[in-house]
């Protein structure tokens, strides 16, 4: 009965690490706000395609944002 409880806690050790573990979340959120600004200027860039000056000034406020963020 001992080496089965000595079992049971390395295992319920091991889960616990597991579900606590977080590396590459942060990169992953990265990730995800970088895709959503790519799809954004890719959503206003067909939209406004004929109208070159709105285009840079959206891209410019995006710059702005991103190089504010990190």
């Amino acid at each position: 009965m001992k080496k089965l409880t000595e079992m049971y806690v390395i295992c319920t050790n091991k889960l616990e690490n597991l579900i606590r573990n977080e590396r590459g979340s942060q990169t992953l959120e990265w990730i995800g706000i970088a895709a959503v600004v790519v799809i954004a200027v890719g959503l206003i860039s067909t939209a406004f395609g004929d109208d070159k000056e709105f285009g840079k000034k959206v891209l410019q406020k995006f710059t702005k944002f991103i190089d504010q963020i990190g």
